[in-house]
């Protein structure tokens, strides 16, 4: 079993348990559930283009950054011109919980991307409570048939949806009401990191298709690389996690790209 099928095996039994807590009509009832989302397709267009993600530790690298807290960074994020904000919910791997988003949804004026590994239907009535406005669907942990249902559910519910690919054999679970797609430079399953191979599959991608790199982002020349190849936006994390100050990493950043 590689660790992307113990994360999956491990996800299940978490949602069982949550179900068991909380009821989707419960989900239904909080405070964020009727709120008009905001739109991170558009936000890539118009803005930088950059996701930026609160990231605490990752199965592949440890701990990254536990010490800063999530409003802290992601105010910094949205004030130096980040297109939408990444936040992780998983707590087994990756550290962390619904909580980080509820303590910055009223903060913060962009969007919110729930990233998780999405697999039950239940999981987006959550995604839609807490406020997120965007969710991840993971090809490698879906069939092609469940991201299609997925992706309906999520618009049922006004989520977009950013579509993670890896492979030539996930282009399958494209599908025209996607509204982005992500290609994820590192292999879920090994951990390897191959620009090369992102730019590929996303010059097989539908013509128009917004496309996002994902991950393995670790200098500027990568950044500026992926972004000659033509990608839309860009989901980093570590390269400003890794930081003492995520925060002033982001700006540093931000001012470079803009030189």
């Amino acid at each position: 079993m590689n660790i992307l099928d113990t994360i999956i095996h491990r996800k299940k039994e978490e949602i069982s348990l949550s179900k068991a807590k909380v009821s989707v009509q419960e989900l239904k009832d909080t405070e964020f559930f009727s709120r008009e989302n905001l739109s991170l397709k558009e936000n890539i267009k118009n803005k930088s283009g950059i996701i930026a993600e609160f990231k605490r530790q990752s199965p592949s690298k440890g701990i990254i950054n536990d010490k800063v807290s999530p409003l802290e960074v992601v105010s910094a994020y949205e004030n130096f011109g980040a297109s939408g904000i990444s936040i992780l919910t998983d707590k087994g791997f990756f550290g962390g919980s619904f909580t980080d988003i509820l303590h910055v949804r009223n903060q913060i004026n962009i969007p919110i991307l729930r990233k998780d590994f999405m697999v039950d239907e239940y999981q987006f009535y959550e995604a839609k409570s807490t406020g997120a406005d965007v969710v991840l669907l993971i090809a490698a942990c879906l069939s092609a048939q469940q991201t299609f249902e997925f992706t309906e559910l999520s618009h049922e519910l006004g989520l977009e949806v950013l579509l993670e690919i890896h492979t030539e054999e996930e282009l399958k679970h494209y599908n025209p009401s996607i509204d982005l797609v992500g290609i994820n430079n590192r292999n879920l399953k090994d951990f390897k990191v191959d620009l090369q191979h992102s730019v590929q599959l996303k010059n097989s991608l539908p013509e128009n298709t917004l496309s996002v790199a994902e991950s393995g982002i670790y200098t500027m020349q990568d950044y500026h690389y992926l972004k000659e190849k033509g990608f839309d936006g860009f989901l980093m994390g570590e390269y400003f996690m890794k930081n003492e100050n995520p925060a002033q990493a982001f700006e540093e950043f931000i001012s470079n790209i803009k030189v």
